[in-house]
């Protein structure tokens, strides 16, 4: 599919590689829809792109996000699934001085599952009822995974939701085969993006002293992935590790 035929969904668009996405699709000549809780971030986007505040774990709002979407671009054919948020800690931990026990929050479960695996998983379902309701073929979907689906210390929650997207996006690729519908995943490693700009600085040094490359990913390394899989009309089912080596 070529990038200016497409009237397509990001979500999480307000900032970091959504915002990057988005202002990409864009340029290209895309009509997009980028969809955020952060209304500043939405409003610093590129002149052109339609915004709407949405909370993703919400099941209500998705539904109005594709019906807005589908009227202000005049159809919907295509969502990059990017949505996610972070509230990491190990499952159990026992403190070296104290002894004391701590385990992760029923509360930074939720969150993460709401956001990520739960909201990831209505905003495709609700898209792709529009595009089938309106026989808008062919239709891609990229789903954001995480090389952390792969098992990370400290993300039970994240990896739990980056692997189950993994997963149905083969799930999924098959029961959209029949609409002409497409499904890809983009699993990024470590990127400069706001949520990693606040880690702690030696262990983000620890981390990209184990990148093969020898860098932090850029945005553009991820879209370059991203742009592959709308345009490439062979790719289906398969999800993509982006991460350095």
């Amino acid at each position: 599919m070529q990038l200016s035929e497409l009237k397509i969904i990001v979500t999480g668009g307000a900032r970091g590689m959504g915002a990057h996405f988005a202002t990409r699709l864009h340029e290209a000549g895309a009509k997009v829809v980028a969809a955020d809780l952060d209304t500043e971030g939405l409003a610093a986007l590129p002149s052109g792109i339609h915004t709407r505040v949405c909370n993703v774990a919400v099941e209500s709002e998705c539904e109005s996000l594709v019906a807005w979407a589908h009227e202000q671009m005049g159809g919907l054919n295509g969502l990059i699934n990017n949505a996610g948020i972070l509230r990491d800690g190990l499952l159990v931990k026992k403190d070296r001085t104290t002894g004391q026990i701590t385990k992760l929050s029923r509360e930074q479960w939720d969150a993460v599952i709401g956001v990520n695996l739960t909201g990831a998983t209505f905003v495709v379902r609700d898209a792709v009822a529009k595009m089938v309701a309106t026989d808008q073929r062919p239709g891609v979907i990229v789903n954001m995974s995480s090389i952390a689906r792969h098992g990370n210390r400290g993300q039970s929650n994240y990896a739990a939701a980056k692997a189950a997207l993994a997963a149905n996006t083969v799930t999924w690729a098959r029961e959209f085969a029949a609409y002409g519908i497409r499904v890809g995943g983009i699993a990024p490693g470590m990127i400069e993006t706001p949520m990693t700009q606040g880690m702690n600085q030696k262990a983000r040094d620890a981390l990209v002293a184990n990148i093969p490359v020898g860098r932090i990913g850029l945005p553009e390394d991820i879209w370059l992935a991203v742009k592959f899989v709308l345009e490439c009309d062979y790719l289906n089912g398969e999800t993509i590790d982006v991460d350095g080596g």
